[in-house]
Formats: structure tokens, C-alpha cells, sequence
């Protein structure tokens, strides 16, 4: 569908791997936390934008503890 690899936990589908990025699922409780760091919407395409799946900031995916804690948000 995008070229990319889907992320799944207890069959919900939360992020997404492409292109040596990480997209995580948002809603309106968390997209501002990667906004107010710079991240920007997933795009497959120059027509397409996915609004609730934000790239995960770099500081995020380099931290075991927060990459797992943004996750879980991410899932419910």
C-alpha cells in the first residue's frame, strides 16, 4: 500500500516504516507533542497526506524507554 512495513500490536495497527522513518499513529491528545518538535505527517505521495500518522522525532526512537512509552500511546 505504501511501500513500507505496518506496525501492529494485539492486532491494532499503530506506525508505519518507511524509507528509514517511523510514523506513529496520533489523535488529538498527542499530535502536538510531535509537532511542537518539528515532525512532519507521513506522505506516501506528493497527493497524499496521512494526517494522523506523524514521524517519530529522532531523540524518541534513540531512547528505549520513551520509544516504548510514545508507542503505547500510540496503540490505544
Amino acid at each position: 500500500m505504501f511501500g513500507g512495513f505496518g506496525l501492529y500490536c494485539r492486532g491494532i495497527f499503530f506506525g508505519i516504516i518507511v524509507d528509514g522513518c517511523v510514523y506513529f499513529k496520533t489523535d488529538l491528545s498527542s499530535v502536538d507533542s510531535y509537532k511542537e518538535r518539528g515532525m512532519a505527517p507521513f506522505k506516501p505521495s506528493a497527493k497524499q497526506t496521512l494526517k494522523n500518522y506523524y514521524e517519530v522525532p529522532p531523540e524518541i526512537l534513540e531512547d528505549e524507554q520513551q520509544i516504548v512509552e510514545w508507542a503505547e500511546i500510540s496503540i490505544h
